[in-house]
């Protein structure tokens, strides 16, 4: 009785806070995300005249908007340790970063991780499940140019087709650069049997962290945006030449996500802060896509290898809570990643005024018509 008690305060405080949270991401949501469309509606003008300079002031305030998310978890103390190599030398260069899925707070550790890597999330293109249509950040999302990708194998051929036209249509005319892909195609915890039953019967690999990934939305991403070139191989970046000026997709970005004691956060967590502060750790492998096969069964083959490392990667972080050093090297090195404060309150501050001021607007118009 006594120990309930002493628990009663603390988690009458979790509870009151976690409402603040929650009352201010409703308050956020419903001054920021109204304010870009009304932006995005403003500049038409723009998008006719001049595409790009449209597309390049949508994916600013796109890249605010994800970082008002990102900020969420900040200030829960919920914080991202890089590790491997560094992804700010080829923000420049076109590049996907094929991610492995344990939950919705997978998405927000990117917003984070990605904010201070240039014009990167400005300038990026999610594929991500068809639910987050429908979630308050799925109008955005549409604007932008995501695509929201139904799962289930009914629906496999039908959603690899839609993609191919939306990269098509979209990736080039709006300017993307990178594109988020989770090949797992579900998270961990819902996939992990299937896959492990796939895996016994075709003799693959039989993996516990991570599952098979599927290699229909990779191929068709590959064939659309990499450059041929003459002689018909991909042309592409090399690692000891970052400044490559070669056209097309240059980069494959390996990224493994990994919770300590392999609890993932969820989006609930990260929008109302009742989990103690935890350090999310992201690991990196840049592949030139010159050594990436673009053939179905090889890269398969490829992408299975590439998710076998994950295995490993992420056997040793869950043993040693750290990730291995990588070749070449004998220890390995971590980089906190930080989000400033002052950039968030000018953010946050250009949210709410623009709230107030087009809500001004249209009270005016709304008295002066009716």
């Amino acid at each position: 009785m006594a120990m309930t008690l002493e628990e009663a305060p603390w988690l009458g405080w979790l509870l009151v806070k976690a409402l603040m949270r929650f009352a201010f991401m409703v308050v956020n949501n419903l001054v920021a995300i109204p304010s870009y469309i009304c932006y995005v509606i403003i500049l038409q003008p723009l998008r006719v005249l001049d595409s790009k300079r449209f597309w390049y002031i949508e994916g600013i305030m796109y890249k605010w908007l994800l970082g008002m998310v990102a900020s969420w978890g900040w200030y829960a103390g919920y914080t991202v340790m890089e590790w491997g190599e560094d992804i700010k030398a080829v923000s420049k260069d076109e590049a996907v970063m094929l991610v492995n899925h344990q939950a919705t707070g997978d998405v927000c550790t990117l917003m984070m991780c990605l904010q201070d890597k240039g014009l990167v999330v400005a300038q990026m293109m999610w594929l991500m499940d068809h639910i987050f249509k429908y979630t308050n950040f799925g109008i955005v999302s549409l604007v932008h140019g995501d695509f929201f990708i139904r799962q289930g194998r009914s629906y496999r051929d039908q959603q690899l087709l839609l993609l191919k036209k939306h990269l098509e249509n979209n990736y080039r005319s709006r300017d993307r650069k990178w594109i988020v892909l989770f090949p797992e195609g579900g998270f961990l915890r819902k996939r992990r049997e299937t896959s492990q039953a796939f895996a016994k019967k075709n003799n693959l690999p039989f993996l516990t962290n991570v599952t098979l990934p599927r290699s229909g939305a990779t191929k068709i991403i590959l064939n659309a945006l990499v450059a041929q070139q003459k002689n018909g191989s991909p042309a592409g970046g090399d690692a000891k030449e970052l400044d490559s000026k070669s056209k097309g997709l240059q980069w494959i970005i390996d990224t493994t996500i990994a919770y300590p004691k392999a609890e993932p956060i969820d989006i609930q967590t990260w929008i109302l802060g009742y989990r103690k502060p935890t350090v999310t750790h992201v690991h990196y492998r840049i592949f030139p896509i010159k050594d990436v096969p673009l053939e179905t069964d090889d890269l398969t083959t490829w992408l299975y290898q590439r998710f076998v490392e994950k295995e490993d990667l992420l056997s040793h972080f869950y043993e040693t809570g750290a990730f291995p050093p990588s070749k070449g090297h004998k220890e390995a090195v971590s980089r906190e990643m930080t989000l400033s404060n002052l950039w968030i309150f000018l953010i946050q501050s250009f949210a709410f005024l623009s709230g107030y001021m087009w809500y001004n607007i249209i009270q005016y118009f709304y008295h002066c018509l009716f």
